[in-house]
């Protein structure tokens, strides 16, 4: 009985940590949430600007600007991979972003706490041992500028109506990702680049006329 009662009462534990481990890791959250990881990265990205402009050495400016510059076009391909291998073929990612497909106008996102930590694991980490701290930080800030561009656009293309030509070739470049079920592609949210690349922006003649009969053309 003792050892029958320990193991339940051991259950029970195991249950209550997933129960909170999902609630960390959970994607749909709050408005509030939603508004403060804009906020938060908006904030990030202009203080760190400002740091790097008025405390960054006047004789490396130009390649902190180099930098920031790979960083924000790193981010492109960053992008990508994420979305076509993780997001698309990676459990639990898998899981969680075909949530999202299934509601596409949910709010539904990365928790701010996750994509922040590996940014800077995998980004100003290995930019800091390897380039020292400036060019890490401009790099850093590139990546950060592309994320919160990205998480704009992905917002933009699902709520916001499109009232630029740039908006509506996102929007129409989206809704072929999000359409597209025999032939998966269209990966890319801020830039179709390297879905041309990739090969992963081609339509076959019966693709296109079934894109056509789900009035996306």
């Amino acid at each position: 009985m003792t050892a029958m009662f320990q193991i339940r009462a051991f259950e029970n534990i195991l249950t209550r940590s997933r129960g909170n481990h999902m609630q960390i890791v959970k994607l749909e959250h709050s408005k509030a949430a939603y508004l403060a990881d804009f906020a938060l990265y908006g904030i990030t990205v202009v203080s760190l600007a400002a740091f790097l402009l008025v405390d960054g050495p006047r004789e490396q400016r130009v390649v902190i600007l180099v930098f920031a510059l790979i960083g924000v076009m790193s981010w492109t391909a960053m992008e990508y991979a994420m979305h076509r291998f993780l997001l698309h073929r990676l459990q639990p990612f898998k899981s969680w972003h075909d949530e999202h497909h299934r509601r596409p106008k949910a709010i539904i996102f990365t928790p701010t706490i996750l994509s922040a930590t590996w940014q800077f694991v995998l980004v100003f980490i290995p930019a800091l041992l390897t380039v020292g701290i400036w060019r890490a930080c401009a790099l850093t800030l590139g990546v950060l500028t592309g994320y919160l561009a990205y998480t704009i656009t992905h917002h933009a293309v699902h709520h916001w109506r499109a009232d630029s030509a740039w908006l509506k070739q996102r929007k129409h470049w989206h809704a072929l990702h999000h359409h597209r079920i025999e032939q998966p592609g269209y990966y890319g949210v801020t830039s179709a680049f390297w879905d041309h690349v990739f090969g992963s922006a081609r339509r076959t003649d019966a693709q296109k006329a079934i894109d056509k009969q789900r009035h996306v053309y």
